[in-house]
């Protein structure tokens, strides 16, 4: 079977409103079967994140993003793969010519996150065509969320059971990989504060929203999709980043934390550097037009939507928005035809991979409090209840 590597790369991305791609089932293609689902998860996050490390979880999804494209970046081929972020892990589905390379890579990043962030990152993967074969279907599409940003949505429920497997099923290998390369985590940031709603009046809403039947899915996901834009406005209009609210953190603690994350070692220089960066960069954002420039795209480029299989999204909105859209989904999950979970708080946080200041940087947005893994605690607690 050949490699169809290039399979994501080729897809076109569709400018047009995500409650219409979804609209379209012509749009989506099937993902091969000798593709694969490659999981990375931090075990026990809830915990975790009650002992105030959700820093950490989120650094540790994070460069578990940013080590797999770093190593992509080394293919003269320049395969291109859909990930997802989920504030507490990171799916990506992956070609069999690099599936070795991206394990190993996560498998560095498990033992660095082990040493330097005390947390256990499970990771494993499953192909395509043994989904197939449990009939769980796989089908993505691009889609062009503005000027800037192209995000993958993938619909059926064959990521989220990969998922559920590959958590149930894991045991850490008593033997180390033997770390041949030096982890690659170059561009991974953490210097943003806490960040704000635009409106004073405004919350945060982390959502996690799944449908479990495959044939009603993709109407249901377009129904649940256009009463957003309805209560709360287009993507933009519900962006709950905004360049006004944009803060650094120029601590030395934020930057000791990144620190350990990235390099993994207590290093003067380095703190000392980014800590001056950081101080410098409050002035570089507010006087110099390539800064502001920055500051205007980190909104366009967050990563705050996010269909795997499920809606994933962190908007902002005001309590009567939130109120209305609570009412709908309890609604919806009264007549079986989803399942939610919800975590609201007072902003945002954000972790980035900065590639260059001027296109490439990608920023990926979760709510304080625990954000998703809030959410999908209140989700998980909900399946319990009803079995």
């Amino acid at each position: 079977m050949k490699d169809n590597k290039f399979f994501f790369k080729k897809l076109i991305p569709h400018k047009l409103p995500l409650r219409k791609l979804l609209g379209d089932e012509r749009l989506f293609e099937k993902v091969p079967e000798n593709w694969h689902i490659v999981v990375a998860d931090i075990e026990e996050s809830t915990l975790a994140i009650s002992n105030g490390l959700h820093n950490e979880v989120n650094l540790a999804a994070t460069g578990s993003i940013v080590a797999v494209l770093n190593q992509l970046k080394k293919y003269k081929s320049k395969i291109k793969i859909p990930y997802f972020f989920g504030g507490d892990g990171a799916t990506f589905i992956v070609p069999p010519s690099v599936l070795k390379d991206v394990l190993y890579v996560l498998n560095t990043q498990r033992i660095h996150v082990k040493k330097n962030l005390k947390l256990d990152l499970r990771v494993g993967s499953i192909s395509v065509k043994e989904m197939y074969e449990q009939e769980h279907n796989l089908n993505i599409a691009k889609i062009r969320l503005n000027e800037y940003l192209i995000t993958p949505i993938a619909l059926g429920t064959a990521l989220k059971h990969a998922e559920k497997l590959i958590k149930n099923t894991y045991e850490e290998d008593a033997k180390d990989v033997i770390i041949r390369k030096k982890l690659d985590l170059t561009g991974m940031e953490c210097r943003w504060d806490e960040i704000e709603p635009p409106k004073s009046e405004q919350k945060v809403v982390c959502l996690l929203i799944n449908c479990k039947d495959e044939k009603s899915q993709r109407i249901i996901y377009k129904e649940i999709i256009t009463k957003l834009d309805l209560i709360f406005g287009d993507l933009n209009e519900r962006q709950p980043i905004t360049s006004l609210k944009l803060k650094l953190d120029a601590t030395l603690n934020k930057i000791r934390k990144e620190m350990y994350a990235r390099i993994g070692k207590y290093d003067f220089i380095y703190l000392i550097k980014n800590w001056l960066i950081t101080g410098l960069g409050r002035y570089y954002f507010k006087y110099f037009s390539e800064g502001q420039s920055y500051l205007l795209k980190v909104s366009k480029l967050s990563d705050t939507l996010m269909i795997d299989g499920s809606i994933n999204t962190v908007i902002s909105g005001d309590q009567d928005q939130i109120k209305q859209l609570v009412t709908y989904l309890d609604e919806m999950e009264a007549d079986k035809k989803i399942n939610y979970g919800i975590h609201i708080t007072h902003a945002s946080v954000m972790s980035c991979y900065v590639e260059d200041r001027k296109n490439n940087h990608i920023h990926f947005v979760d709510g304080t409090d625990g954000g998703y893994t809030a959410a999908a605690k209140v989700f998980k607690t909900k399946m319990k209840l009803a079995y």
